[in-house]
């Protein structure tokens, strides 16, 4: 089947406005953006991950098996994920395990590094030498809960999510949750499990941190109403560094003067004035905040808010889909917004859907960044095989990798989403998250 034909079947039509080079507009100076894939997947002989021709995949890391720290085994529920260079050609990755109260794995829990010893999420962190081989594999987070995405800071340390609201004494755990902590790479016990509450009490799923004013952005996951909110954070030290938002700052969620809801807008490039609202109580210790007051004019909601990533100059993030039958103002299968932080302006990139004319029930871009040529990497999660898909500047969706669910293969393993889509430092290996069973895989091959 050819690229263009597999994107139309399997990822939805999409619209672009003119304004998509936003997107694009992180990559390397010179470098022109991808114009086309990378040709039709071959089936692997393995059963594990089908790539173009050209393209090979190591297995890093598979739930279940013993971590090489010694501390247990390595948890299930993959997620979330960053890779920063360790200098010599080395590379570390932490990883998120969303793991719920009824997770078969956990995260061990580890004395200093355990924030609620009832909870079984958090993230590990993996040491790779420069042949890209797993040289160690550690626990850098535990005792939190339901670790979904999170996001990398200016200083290169991890800020990872939790994507619940629960509080001590459901589920067994014994503090309350809903946080963001930050992760340290190199040394997680510099770092610890010390929640940063001044960031919002609520369902995170993902941040981003401008790099030249230190403004934190998060978005909430939430898929039924009220739906959740997008928010930012004015940190009182503003790229202090390792530690530096623990000292507190200003949570305001996003208002859109007259669009209560983000699902109606269907027409890319869309431009749209925005105000920021104080949150009344940020540590949401009576009321959830998106169900709280925020006066005149109220606040501006979407389903399903997921990714979120620094691109260019300004910060990206997605809803992964919205529906009219679980109280959305109008269907889409994904959407892609930019912020613009100097014009103080929301704009419409991108359009998965139904709106573009093509229905596709269940699937959605999920995680999502950006690749070093420029080029968009979209996590798919849905129904069926799930797909890594690339994006280019003109609009091509191509596929990058799939899992082997329902492929017709006897045998095959039955995956779950991908997740944590992220490139190594220099731009030549791709390493992305299984969800189910928990498996990270790192993909070379000749990247544009």
């Amino acid at each position: 089947m050819s690229v263009t034909r597999r994107s139309l079947v399997a990822a939805g039509a999409i619209a672009f406005s003119g304004a998509l080079g936003a997107l694009f507009t992180g990559r390397a100076a010179g470098a022109a953006p991808p114009t086309r894939g990378y040709g039709p997947l071959l089936p692997d002989p393995r059963g594990l991950l089908d790539l173009p021709a050209g393209f090979s995949y190591r297995v890093l890391s598979r739930a279940g098996g013993p971590l090489r720290s010694g501390e247990g085994a390595v948890p299930a529920n993959c997620d979330g994920m960053a890779a920063f260079g360790a200098g010599g050609g080395r590379v570390r990755l932490v990883r998120n395990h969303e793991n719920r109260a009824t997770a078969a794995l956990r995260v061990p829990a580890v004395a200093g590094l355990t924030y609620d010893p009832g909870a079984l999420g958090g993230c590990t962190a993996l040491e790779l030498g420069p042949d890209g081989r797993v040289d160690g594999e550690r626990v850098a987070l535990a005792g939190t809960a339901v670790n979904c995405a999170g996001g990398r800071t200016p200083w290169n340390t991890w800020l990872s999510c939790e994507e619940t609201e629960d509080r001590a004494g459901t589920s067994g755990y014994t503090r309350d949750h809903g946080y963001v902590f930050e992760v340290d790479p190199a040394d997680p016990r510099r770092s610890g499990a010390v929640p940063l509450t001044a960031l919002g009490r609520f369902a995170h799923e993902a941040v981003a941190v401008d790099p030249f004013r230190g403004v934190v952005y998060e978005t909430e996951d939430a898929f039924t109403r009220p739906f959740g909110l997008f928010y930012r954070f004015l940190p009182a030290r503003p790229l202090g560094g390792p530690g530096s938002l623990g000292a507190g700052g200003v949570l305001e969620a996003l208002r859109v003067p007259g669009l209560a809801d983000l699902a109606v807008v269907d027409r890319p490039g869309a431009e749209f004035p925005v105000e920021w609202v104080r949150v009344p109580d940020p540590s949401a210790d009576g009321t959830a905040i998106r169900f709280q007051d925020f006066g005149r004019g109220g606040i501006t909601h979407a389903q399903k808010l997921e990714g979120c990533y620094w691109g260019g100059a300004g910060v990206h993030f997605v809803s992964s889909y919205a529906r009219r039958g679980e109280g959305a103002g109008a269907d889409h299968h994904g959407q892609v917004w930019f912020y613009d932080p100097l014009r103080a302006r929301l704009r419409l990139d991108v359009l998965f859907g139904p709106a573009a004319g093509i229905e596709l029930p269940g699937d959605s871009p999920d995680n999502i960044c950006l690749a070093p040529d420029g080029g968009l990497m979209v996590c798919e999660d849905g129904g069926g095989a799930q797909y890594v898909f690339g994006v280019t500047a003109g609009g091509e969706v191509y596929p990058v990798a799939r899992n082997a669910e329902d492929i017709g293969r006897p045998g095959a393993p039955e995956w779950g989403e991908f997740a944590g889509v992220t490139f190594s430092p220099d731009g030549r290996t791709l390493y992305v998250n299984a969800y189910a069973p928990g498996t990270t895989f790192a993909v070379t091959g000749p990247w544009q």
